[in-house]
């Protein structure tokens, strides 16, 4: 089984296309659930958000696309690491 990592200053491309510079990895405050923290770049209407600074679950991070509601996208992973 493939081993999926999320580490500060890697670059990720989202399934819609646009890329993800992580910052850090966090915890949030009250759950202790793990927060990846990004920002989202060379968005230009790709997604609904902006460019800009997000964090987000690293389980949803690292989740496969949901292939029955984007049947187009070929991309395995909502984030695969740009080596």
């Amino acid at each position: 089984m493939e081993k999926r990592e999320v580490k500060p200053f890697t670059m990720w491309k989202h399934f819609k296309g646009t890329k993800a510079f992580v910052i850090t990895v966090a915890n949030h405050s009250e759950t202790g659930e793990p927060l990846v923290v990004y920002n989202c770049m060379d968005n230009a209407g790709k997604t609904n958000h902006k460019d800009g600074i997000y964090a987000r679950p690293l389980s949803m991070f690292l989740s496969e696309v949901d292939h029955e509601k984007y049947p187009e996208v070929t991309q395995k992973y909502r984030f695969e690491e740009i080596k």
